[in-house]
């Protein structure tokens, strides 16, 4: 299984990427896990590939081969579309964040994303998962939010992201991010 998570720095990209690590590792597969990191702690694009099965070489995925794409922003949604395989999956959070150049009023963020994609033949989740974080108790939960959406299609079973869960979210942070897990596991 092939799957690409793409955001901005400070979104929780990371943690997202290792929570699906153990997840994977807790149903015996061979994972691997590769971080490309932009201007990340300046909004900057990240991207980890995520990859796992009976025997896997190299974490990186080539464009084209991404069997799930798990987008916490829809303008990185968009950047990344050409990783997503035929008949892949699209999970994107409907959250928008301002790059630079529409910080610094050079650029204005495109508009009607998420039709854009569609419209490339491509079946595309959408997700509120910033609402479902704040929901939960804690904004910052919104990438266990979107790793909810991500394990209900998934072929792993849920107790196994319990399992991850319970292992890599610090104890003081645990509650909130089972709940958006909840939430986002839940969401239609």
């Amino acid at each position: 299984m092939n799957i690409m998570i793409v955001g901005v720095g400070g979104q929780g990209t990371l943690l997202a990427s290792r929570i699906l690590g153990a997840a994977a590792q807790n149903i015996g597969m061979d994972v691997k896990l590769s971080e490309v990191h932009g201007m990340s702690q300046r909004g900057g694009s990240v991207v980890t590939y995520v990859r796992y099965g009976e025997k896997i070489a190299s974490p990186i995925i080539e464009e084209g081969g991404a069997d799930l794409i798990l987008a916490f922003e829809q303008l990185e949604a968009y950047r990344y579309i050409s990783y997503l395989k035929e008949g892949g999956t699209y999970i994107v959070n409907t959250q928008k964040t301002d790059p630079m150049p529409v910080i610094c009023g050079t650029a204005k963020y495109p508009e009607e994303i998420l039709e854009k994609i569609a419209a490339k033949g491509i079946d595309v989740i959408a997700c509120d998962a910033l609402a479902l974080a704040k929901e939960a108790g804690n904004q910052k939960a919104t990438n266990v939010a979107l790793i909810g959406v991500l394990a209900k299609h998934s072929t792993i079973e849920k107790e196994d992201w319990m399992k991850a869960l319970n292992s890599t979210v610090p104890p003081k942070f645990l509650e909130a991010n089972l709940k958006a897990f909840e939430l986002g596991y839940n969401h239609e």
